[in-house]
């Protein structure tokens, strides 16, 4: 175990907390908001203290959760009908189901890493209406045997025409 001056670099733990939080912050792949920042950098100083205490060299421990950061926030994510905006890296999509796929997640797992609640929507709702609109003008959905009630209602509109017509 190394002891305290190898760890030592001369400045107080809250200003190495700071340096490294300025130092995340600056990166450009990393979108935070400013809200989240106090929350991080005490996240942060905590970690250092637990270092410098020798805390973080017990392996016995139950590695603790990976706090993931969401690229947007959920009402941002969830403001246009036409897509939804992922929260792992800010960019629209119609469905999320393959982007998670990619990136190694099922939709539960998305929810729980973000602590979105259980309803929370997977596919943009005017792509979903357009795709049950679909499903309906090609029959899906009825029993077998039942007729396709939008052709029923046209073949009762032009019997109605013609009976007007020959009055």
């Amino acid at each position: 175990m190394a002891d305290q001056d190898d760890f030592d670099t001369g400045l107080s733990t809250v200003e190495l907390a700071t340096e490294l939080t300025v130092a995340w912050l600056s990166n450009s792949n990393n979108r935070v908001n400013a809200d989240d920042v106090p929350a991080f950098l005490q996240r942060m100083h905590d970690t250092v203290l637990g270092l410098s205490a020798g805390n973080a060299s017990n392996s016995g421990d139950a590695a603790p959760a990976q706090e993931y950061t969401a690229a947007v926030s959920v009402r941002k994510s969830l403001a246009s009908r036409d897509h939804i905006i992922s929260m792992i890296d800010g960019k629209p999509y119609k469905t999320l189901r393959r982007h998670l796929a990619t990136n190694g997640m099922t939709p539960d797992e998305y929810r729980t890493r973000y602590g979105l609640k259980a309803d929370y929507p997977m596919v943009a709702p005017a792509y979903s209406e357009s795709r049950s609109a679909m499903a309906k003008t090609i029959g899906l959905g009825r029993k077998p045997g039942q007729p396709n009630a939008p052709k029923k209602e046209a073949k009762s509109a032009r019997k109605v025409k013609g009976a007007d017509a020959t009055d």
